[in-house]
């Protein structure tokens, strides 16, 4: 079994609006991100925060996700990942809301991995979405929750997954990276 655990609980201060809101197609960017993970995993978390209602709103048509709002999220994003884990014992995939459009033939290689840590590559660049298997699962929820999900990756022997999938390097902190990513996509 594996959860995927999606988080959406910042501020997006940089980009001076929710950024889970900006439309792709017309569809909010969180929208985009669900829906390229649900074929991939058996149980789904959005983890949500200081824009709680409006994610609510844009997934809640969608079944076979669960929503849940942590309370801390204003202790950063590694709050967001012990809160998203705290009742989890399967492998997992953890990837922030603003990282839509992973291809599907990642997603595949990196089920298909065998380390209990695995990480897409691009380029020589790593990107999201990052697996974690069971066992090292227990290890993520003993952290303190002022730690960060890079630090905890590199300690670990994590398994490189290449692949030609720019899209594992989206990151829209800010509205020029929207802007950047929208006519990247009009491209297409």
């Amino acid at each position: 079994m594996i959860e995927g655990i999606i988080l959406a609980g910042g501020y997006s201060s940089r980009a001076r609006t929710n950024k889970m809101m900006l439309r792709f197609n017309g569809e909010p960017l969180i929208l985009h991100t669900v829906l390229s993970f649900l074929p991939f995993v058996d149980h789904l978390k959005v983890v949500t925060g200081f824009y709680d209602s409006d994610i609510r709103e844009a997934l809640k048509d969608l079944p076979k996700i669960e929503i849940t709002n942590n309370p801390h999220y204003d202790r950063g994003m590694f709050s967001s990942v012990l809160w998203g884990v705290q009742n989890v014992d399967c492998d997992i995939f953890i990837i922030p809301g603003d990282c839509p459009f992973v291809k599907r033939e990642t997603m595949l290689a990196l089920i298909n991995g065998k380390g209990n840590l695995r990480v897409p590559v691009y380029k020589g660049e790593t990107g999201h979405p990052l697996f974690i298997s069971r066992q090292l699962v227990k290890e993520l929820k003993k952290e303190p929750v002022d730690y960060n999900l890079k630090a905890f990756r590199n300690r670990f022997n994590y398994e490189i997954i290449n692949t030609d999938d720019k899209n594992i390097l989206n990151d829209i902190d800010t509205i020029n990276d929207y802007q950047d990513l929208n006519k990247n996509l009009e491209g297409k």
